[in-house]
């Protein structure tokens, strides 16, 4: 209805202004590894990150497991994501996710990151969402290698308190090996995979997006994660070798009592025999 429908003596109402436009980010682990070979789901706007313009949006695939969604239905994301499970390696279930906002601000000066809110960009160009692609992606795999790290704490905790309380484990050298492998796969898939330190490719490209890459690490604590991360890997892979020594040493001493004994068998036989040949 216009304002010259409106009934004798109504006030037109103004009209509310338009809300900024928003883009929905969706980071979706999906397993250790995806390969994006040859794969066609739209036009390529990136060859590394392997990067897709689909249905309006963009879907950005990492090699360490992270398909990255930006400006999709759920239905779109649904599809897309069944459609990478063939090339997806050691799936995850449930897959581990996080989600983000981009806002339009219209200002280059403007571009920030509000606590817990939305990310404000100047324009939605796909450099400035390739920057927020990987800083979620890796925000997410992190999140997942954490919860690992924790495990093994959980793991390592009843060895520590057995020896605190007791003096020895009575745990396998089995055990001790499966806790120094996780430690390992974390550490080699954070050092080697994820590259959670280096910068995205983007940004030698375009390095006046320096300043929002690092906002983008700020608010996200990548860095301290990633530090956080490696002294509890150090931790761990301490520990683990403390335990294998002590489980080295209580066989040493088992192969060292068993010599003892067999030696004492050999001498009582030995003196058996020579008291028989006397008689």
């Amino acid at each position: 209805m216009n304002a010259d429908q409106l009934p004798m003596g109504a006030t037109p109402i103004s009209p509310k202004p338009d809300a900024a436009p928003t883009l929905r980010i969706r980071a979706v682990m999906l397993g250790e590894r995806i390969n994006p070979s040859g794969l066609e789901i739209g036009s390529l706007v990136s060859s590394t990150p392997a990067a897709f313009r689909v249905h309006g949006g963009l879907a950005v695939i990492f090699r360490y497991g992270v398909v990255v969604l930006i400006g999709l239905l759920p239905s779109e994301e649904k599809v897309l994501i069944d459609s990478l499970k063939s090339r997806v390696t050691g799936e995850l279930s449930p897959y581990e996710e996080e989600t983000a906002q981009a806002q339009l601000c219209h200002d280059e000066n403007a571009e920030a990151i509000q606590p817990g809110g939305p990310i404000n960009l100047s324009k939605f160009s796909d450099e400035r969402l390739l920057l927020i692609a990987d800083a979620l992606a890796k925000s997410t795999s992190l999140a997942r290698d954490e919860r690992r790290v924790a495990a093994v704490f959980d793991v390592i905790e009843p060895f520590a308190r057995e020896l605190a309380e007791k003096g020895r484990t009575s745990r396998r050298r089995k055990g001790i090996l499966q806790l120094i492998g996780n430690a390992l796969l974390v550490q080699q898939r954070v050092a080697g995979r994820v590259a959670v330190a280096e910068k995205p490719d983007a940004l030698w490209e375009k390095p006046q997006l320096d300043r929002l890459y690092a906002r983008l690490e700020d608010e996200y604590e990548l860095k301290e994660r990633l530090d956080t991360l490696d002294r509890k890997l150090t931790v761990i892979a301490e520990t683990a070798d403390a335990l294998t020594d002590i489980i080295d040493t209580q066989r040493s001493l088992r192969l060292e009592i068993a010599v003892v004994v067999l030696i004492v068998i050999e001498v009582a036989i030995g003196c058996i025999q020579i008291f028989a040949g006397i008689h």
